[in-house]
């Protein structure tokens, strides 16, 4: 762990949904700590609570109870224009199906979070993002256009493009053919490596090899909390 303080600090969190006065708990008092630099990986069968988590750590969503520290700051009494903001400066998402506009151009994609925080100079920004994943290339082309490995990394080039200080990559190798996959977690282990903290959620143990650190999540709690002792070297081929 590269710092004393958490980036990310959950304390008694928990999450619940009404509906028809139904009422469905999801997340039962969670605690954990995830600090700047690090590679972690949130594991869990279908309806663990994996994906509901994410979504409360990316301010997607607000817990029902609990206390969420980002960066020493309790954000549970942020407004949501305030939650708006930390997402477009400080969070950058990657997800399984990429979220890119179709007819819009991949240098076009890249630049789109910049719209909204006042940057000077988007398009090298965008450029030196899309050179960060090997795609400067492909800059002028439609994002319908390109293959799906190609369109995952034109995602983690909008997600850098903002220089955050998280990548949420929720399944990100989920519609991925191997090679594929394995270029993109490349990309994202070398971003580790490179200081970028970053959060992956998937349900596959060899993509969650790749990170420092594997949480596990079922029905709803945290069952298993590790470092990972033997990481995927993708430059080896290793993820099939």
């Amino acid at each position: 762990m590269t710092e004393k303080n958490p980036l990310i600090e959950l304390k008694d969190i928990c999450k619940e949904f009404v509906t028809d006065e139904v009422v469905t708990k999801v997340l039962h008092h969670l605690n954990c700590s995830i600090y700047k630099g690090e590679f972690v990986a949130i594991m869990g069968p279908s309806g663990s609570g994996k994906s509901t988590l994410m979504h409360i750590l990316s301010f997607l969503d607000r817990p029902s109870c609990g206390q969420y520290f980002f960066e020493g700051e309790d954000t549970s009494d942020f407004d949501d224009n305030r939650l708006a903001a930390l997402r477009n400066k400080k969070i950058g998402f990657v997800f399984q199906s990429f979220n890119l506009l179709p007819r819009t151009t991949v240098l076009d994609n890249v630049i789109l979070p910049l719209e909204y925080n006042g940057a000077k100079d988007k398009k090298a920004a965008a450029l030196k993002a899309l050179q960060g994943v090997g795609l400067e290339h492909r800059l002028d082309h439609f994002s319908n256009q390109l293959s799906g490995g190609e369109k995952q990394r034109v995602a983690i080039a909008r997600a850098l493009v903002n220089e955050p200080e998280v990548i949420f990559a929720d399944e990100p190798t989920g519609n991925l053919d191997s090679k594929s996959g394995q270029q993109v977690m490349e990309i994202l282990r070398d971003l580790n490596d490179q200081g970028k903290t970053i959060i992956l959620v998937t349900h596959e143990q060899y993509t969650a090899a790749v990170a420092k650190r594997i949480i596990k999540v079922r029905d709803g709690e945290i069952f298993s909390d590790e470092e990972v002792k033997e990481r995927v070297n993708v430059k080896d081929g290793l993820i099939k």
